[in-house]
């Protein structure tokens, strides 16, 4: 791998039980739209600090978006790749390394499953597949997280994928004039290898 390569210079398909993750295709793209304007996904992603944002929220993507979307299989210093449910060939979500810190050799996490993903460890099996890769293929050594104190099904899940809490960010969040926490996780590339053995 060369200096100028990224981290990630190939994005990988990869295959689990439930999930195939794979770089973002237009017909991806296209599910992202009513995913991303899902109530749950807005609110627990923080993308929204209002009721009134999340009902005037839109399953159309606009331009910036799609171009966006379009993109991310070009970028080397993150990992951005499709959720797709292998019972039905559909995109369900996304799951992203980003935020590299080559000096740390560490990242950021995120993932996100839309209504036709949910309760059925989709998101998991996305997760320790992406989390698998990216210990097994970059030299990193860190991939941190953070989610809502109120979102225990999220956190639950990057439990069993290894993240271990780390702290809490006290009223970090506000939604509807109401301050939340935030809990950061974090999972190890010695916590990494001692899950595998």
């Amino acid at each position: 791998m060369g200096v100028d390569d990224g981290i990630f210079p190939t994005k990988p398909t990869l295959v689990g039980e439930q999930v195939l993750l794979r770089p973002f295709q237009p017909e991806d793209v296209e599910a992202m739209g009513p995913i991303l304007a899902d109530p749950e996904v807005l609110r627990l992603t923080g993308s929204v600090s209002t009721t009134a944002e999340v009902e005037a929220a839109t399953p159309e993507l606009d331009q910036r978006t799609r171009t966006w979307y379009a993109t991310r299989n070009e970028q080397t210093d993150r990992l951005d790749l499709a959720v797709v449910d292998r019972a039905t060939g559909r995109c369900v979500g996304e799951v992203v390394l980003n935020e590299y810190r080559p000096e740390d050799d560490a990242c950021n996490f995120r993932i996100l499953v839309g209504p036709d993903g949910r309760d059925r460890g989709l998101g998991t099996e996305a997760a320790r597949l992406v989390i698998n890769h990216a210990f097994a293929t970059t030299t990193l050594n860190r991939i941190s997280l953070d989610v809502q104190a109120d979102n225990p099904r999220a956190r639950r899940s990057y439990e069993k994928v290894g993240f271990v809490v780390e702290g809490v960010l006290r009223e970090e969040i506000t939604f509807d004039g109401v301050r939340g926490d935030n809990v950061i996780m974090a999972v190890l590339r010695s916590d990494w290898e001692r899950g595998r053995g």
